[in-house]
């Protein structure tokens, strides 16, 4: 018998037309850690051939002045947003000499913190902004933590979508209210179900020695490599992105304003440890301030509510100006296996599962359910392809198997929606493809990489090293696509003609932007 939330996704599928969904569109933020020959961490500049890292739209750097980061605009099909992917590593490529980009989530052998050099922007106020952001940050948690990569998967449902939506179900199909609860719908669902993409798509089981620095971390230990004989992504475990503060920050997605609340009373209250750095110490500032969270993005969560804030504007004083515009997933480990980090079968199933999670019924989430949707994520990062593992659903356990098949099951639909008129079923295919890999674990690209380690007597950091060759050896062979290739050389001379506008035009000291910035 269908529960009842399984027959709310019924009944939405019925009243959506085959063309309702073709209006979505979907954009990745890539991120890459710039290394030498060698494999050491590069200590050169961003190069200016890529542009300004702070005014580029698709060519930027994260935490450090190494992780390069690339963005794709927003596009409807997964084949561009791939071969978008490929066109910017060519042209990233041609600029970084004899570097590479490291090919894995996990970062090369560093020894030091102050090894890792912090991302700058310029001398402008919103530039300096940028890099205290980051000094803080290192300052907080260690810049080695930042150094991790990821892939960011940015999602967006078509006016049809809502149009046809809010006729079936008596809304407005321009009320930002109301899409933004539907939104918010989605974001709990993909809490309760996103440790699926952790077990299909964990990429990064294993890691160099040197990133934990002799901190206990129940991990077994092969030469310079700790790794866990059954661990999808230490990237999204404790090992990775760890922080004890917000461990302890339950921000809640049941209702827009009660987000954004959560937010702002981060952002305005002050934490002890963080006040024993100091903010300005010796003239020069160490992080922005000592509250809880420096800014909103400061705050790690598998998937974020967003909208294109105005220049200087606050993310949550765009939420509530427009309400929510698309949704950031911040679950994917870079795949080593694939030359642009990611493949079109990930993409395709995470379209998918998000289009289920918006779909389906979504109750609100109190702090129980967070708790067991945390040890949930932390098992499977951990252990996900433990034979038989066992995660919480509601009050009982269940096998991760099981509760995976079943989620499969629902999709079925969704992914025939995706596929009308196209003999391919290119959707249908992909969820084939992630059917197998949750019924033989082998299928996974985290045993892949750990396989791939064993069978050639590699540490992490030689198997790393090798993919990352083949990386650059790939993109050298590739004719560069001159249309592409002309206007990324035409958008690097606009960033930094645009960023020394920027620098120009500033008449405020930096303490009265940054007090102008946090009194919105």
């Amino acid at each position: 018998m269908a529960s009842p939330d399984d027959k709310k996704l019924t009944e939405r599928l019925t009243r959506l037309s085959a063309g309702a969904l073709s209006g979505r569109q979907i954009g990745i933020e890539k991120e890459s850690l710039r290394v030498t020959p060698a494999g050491q961490l590069a200590q050169t500049p961003h190069p200016a051939g890529l542009g300004s890292a702070l005014t580029h739209p698709w060519i930027t750097t994260d935490y450090s002045e190494a992780l390069v980061e690339l963005v794709t605009p927003p596009v409807r099909q997964t084949w561009g947003v791939i071969q978008c992917l490929v066109d910017l590593h060519q042209f990233v490529y041609e600029q970084i000499g004899d570097e590479m980009l490291w090919a894995t989530s996990m970062p090369c052998s560093v020894s030091r913190d102050e090894d890792i050099p912090i991302a700058r922007y310029g001398s402008s106020n919103v530039g300096m902004m940028k890099t205290v952001y980051r000094r803080g940050l290192g300052y907080r948690y260690g810049r080695l933590m930042q150094a991790i990569a990821g892939v960011h998967f940015n999602f967006s449902l078509g006016n049809r979508f809502w149009a046809e939506l809010a006729a079936a179900e008596g809304f407005h199909a321009d009320d930002p209210a109301a899409i933004s609860a539907a939104y918010l719908g989605l974001l709990r669902n993909f809490r309760r179900f996103g440790w699926l993409t952790l077990y299909l798509f964990g990429a990064s089981p294993a890691a160099c020695r040197s990133f934990l620095r002799g901190e206990p971390s129940g991990l077994e230990e092969y030469e310079s490599t700790l790794f866990g004989q059954y661990a999808t992504t230490l990237r999204m475990s404790d090992v990775g992105y760890k922080n004890k503060v917000q461990s302890a920050l339950k921000i809640p997605v049941n209702e827009l304003e009660e987000y954004v609340e959560g937010l702002v009373h981060a952002t305005g209250t002050l934490h002890p440890d963080y006040e024993k750095i100091g903010v300005v110490v010796d003239g020069e500032y160490r992080q922005l301030n000592a509250n809880i969270l420096q800014i909103e993005n400061e705050y790690y969560s598998l998937i974020r509510p967003k909208r294109v804030a105005w220049s200087g504007e606050k993310p949550s004083h765009a939420l509530l100006r427009g309400g929510i515009e698309y949704v950031e997933v911040r679950a994917l480990d870079v795949s080593p296996f694939d030359p642009v980090g990611v493949n079109q079968d990930q993409l395709k199933f995470v379209e998918m599962l998000l289009v289920y999670c918006v779909l389906r019924e979504s109750p609100p989430i109190g702090d129980e359910e967070q708790e067991r949707i945390d040890r949930n994520q932390l098992e499977v990062a951990r252990r996900g392809r433990e034979p038989g593992l066992q995660l919480l659903d509601g009050n009982r356990e269940r096998s991760l198997n099981e509760w995976a098949r079943e989620i499969f099951d629902r999709m079925r639909p969704i992914a025939e929606a995706l596929d009308e008129g196209d003999e391919w079923r290119p959707y249908s295919t992909a969820l084939e493809r992630q059917e197998q890999a949750v019924a033989d674990p082998e299928l996974t690209p985290s045993a892949r990489v750990l396989r791939d380690m064993r069978d050639n007597g590699e540490s992490f950091f030689e198997f790393a090293m090798r993919m990352s060759q083949g990386h650059r050896e790939y993109f050298s062979s590739l004719v560069p696509n001159a249309g592409p290739h002309a206007r990324f050389e035409e958008k690097a001379r606009e960033s930094l003609d645009r960023q020394r506008q920027i620098e120009a035009s500033d008449t405020l000291s930096f303490d009265e932007f940054l007090r102008r910035y946090f009194s919105q």
